[in-house]
């Protein structure tokens, strides 16, 4: 007899959450670099095949957050445009609703383990890497999509410019957050404000 859809689903979240808690724990104590998927997965008592079957690597286990949910939202508020809105405007509520599902995402946002996550993308240079690649590709396609509703109002180096401006101070803001000790959501939030003109 087979497990209820629902229990089956639960008991995978569970599963995917201990194998991640573990790892942070794991790389907290002895490096990125030095621990293994064999050993997270030895750790959080299930098998290797069973690692394998939440995460293709380890950096997809840093990586969790589900950053093409967050980008669809996006694009579609952009979708969405309002009669009277400027490229501003609806790039300021595009990038606020994409802020408000990443922190929506996070189980505890300024918890022991989202601390951890973060100093490894920032110190670790293959998950830098692949963040900005993932920023750079995500802001690549909002411009494309700010561009196509926008045609009366950007062209492509206009639509380029206005969304790399907004985008390039929210992932500034953020560092500056994680090097102070100050609240990411916060920071990133007087970014946005800052870039699209917003009062304080």
């Amino acid at each position: 007899m087979t497990e209820p859809t629902g229990l089956r689903e639960r008991k995978k979240q569970r599963t995917r959450r201990a194998l991640i808690e573990t790892a942070y724990r794991l790389f907290a104590q002895k490096g990125y670099d030095r621990t293994t998927t064999a050993e997270i997965a030895a750790a959080a008592e299930v098998s290797n095949a069973t690692f394998f079957n939440h995460f293709a690597t380890k950096e997809d286990l840093v990586l969790t957050e589900d950053g093409e949910h967050i980008l669809r939202t996006g694009l579609e508020v952009i979708a969405e445009r309002h009669s009277g809105d400027t490229a501003l405007d609806v790039l300021r509520r595009a990038m606020l609703r994409m802020l408000a599902e990443a922190e929506a995402g996070l189980r505890d946002p300024a918890g022991e383990l989202e601390t951890i996550r973060l100093d490894l993308i920032t110190s670790v240079p293959a998950l830098r890497a692949t963040m900005l690649q993932r920023a750079f590709d995500a802001q690549q396609q909002l411009t494309a999509a700010l561009r196509q509703t926008h045609t009366d109002e950007l062209d492509d180096i206009d639509a380029a410019a206005l969304v790399g401006g907004v985008t390039g101070a929210v992932l500034a803001a953020g560092q500056a957050a994680l090097r102070t000790g100050q609240p990411l959501g916060t920071a990133m939030r007087r970014a946005i404000d800052i870039a699209t003109g917003q009062p304080k």
